[in-house]
């Protein structure tokens, strides 16, 4: 069903039911409170007069894990966090870490999105920290995607170094999907 424009009425003429029908209680059908299904869902407009509900999203890795890689890749023994979401082109990415490094260098933790969209991660997609060895520090970042294709697409966390070896722990990454 669709949204319709509703009719002009005209004084003196009969309001028919199917006239009600179309135009009043299927209308009342497209409205936000009528498609609410999911507790804390929220509402985007998919296309002239169209809406759809959406929820957000988290994954959590709180285990500490390390690499030496100075490209993004997983970690030596576990991977993401990662999800998987339906977008449109729009979309809004948290992501932080408790991140640390050996050396007087950077560790980087960014995301790859794959599926619908194939998109690299890159630095700045990402949270960092720069020059303090041995220290670590609780790094977010807030990232708004435009550039998204229409459909699932899964967010997973990688990470990377400038040298020495970095470590990453409490990581999380939480899309609101647009």
């Amino acid at each position: 069903m669709a949204w319709t424009a509703p009719m002009t009425a005209i004084a003196g003429s009969v309001f028919t039911a199917a006239q009600f029908n179309q135009f009043v209680r299927d209308n009342l059908a497209e409205t936000a409170p009528a498609k609410a299904t999911t507790p804390g869902g929220y509402f985007v407009t998919t296309a002239t007069n169209q809406i759809a509900e959406r929820s957000g999203a988290i994954a959590t890795q709180l285990t500490n894990d390390s690499t030496t890689s100075t490209s993004y890749t997983d970690l030596d023994t576990t991977t993401g966090p990662s999800l998987t979401v339906a977008t449109s082109n729009c979309a809004v990415v948290i992501i932080s870490a408790s991140i640390s490094n050996t050396a007087n260098v950077s560790a980087r933790m960014a995301y790859e999105v794959s599926g619908a969209s194939a998109i690299a991660p890159a630095d700045n997609r990402g949270v960092a920290t720069f020059g303090v060895a041995g220290v670590g520090i609780v790094a977010a970042n807030v990232l708004f995607h435009n550039d998204l294709t229409a459909g699932s697409n899964t967010f997973t966390a990688k990470y990377r170094v400038a040298g020495g070896t970095g470590s990453f722990t409490s990581r999380r990454i939480t899309v609101l999907p647009l």
